[in-house]
């Protein structure tokens, strides 16, 4: 990048009206472009804090992608739930002992964590003994 260049992001705000240039305190090293956020921006950042998101953000999964190539070519897909349970009941785990120390936004964000991951393993438990009626269903739908 060239000296003085603004970096992407920085530069993107600025010309979309968000960020204005601000005064700086010389400080050590090379002087560096210092930025304040326009009545513009305060709104645009309203609008995203307040905003709700799309719920259908959440319901979108890997998980349930994999488990339905597992079942439409014909791969054990009980196996898919077994590694992930694990994999998450792992991680549960650490975050357990993460969150007896946490305090303020990590706390936050440890608990965050931690109840979708709850989520997705009571889908999981939910999901298992359904299974062979799914995998019925694709090969008789296979048949027609």
């Amino acid at each position: 990048r060239a000296s003085g260049a603004v970096p992407p992001p920085r530069g993107r705000r600025a010309r979309g009206g968000w960020a204005a240039g601000a005064a700086g305190a010389p400080g050590d090293g090379p002087p560096r472009p210092r930025y304040r956020i326009t009545p513009e921006g305060v709104t645009a950042v309203d609008d995203w804090v307040f905003g709700a998101q799309d719920p259908e953000l959440f319901a979108t999964s890997s998980l349930y992608a994999r488990i339905t190539v597992a079942l439409l070519s014909g791969r054990p897909a009980e196996q898919v739930l077994a590694a992930q349970r694990g994999a998450h009941l792992r991680r549960m785990r650490l975050l357990q002992q993460q969150r007896r120390d946490a305090s303020g936004a990590d706390l936050l964000a440890v608990t965050y964590e931690l109840a979708h991951l709850d989520a997705d393993l009571r889908w999981i438990e939910q999901s298992g003994p359904h299974l062979d009626q799914v995998r019925t269903q694709l090969e008789g739908d296979d048949r027609a």
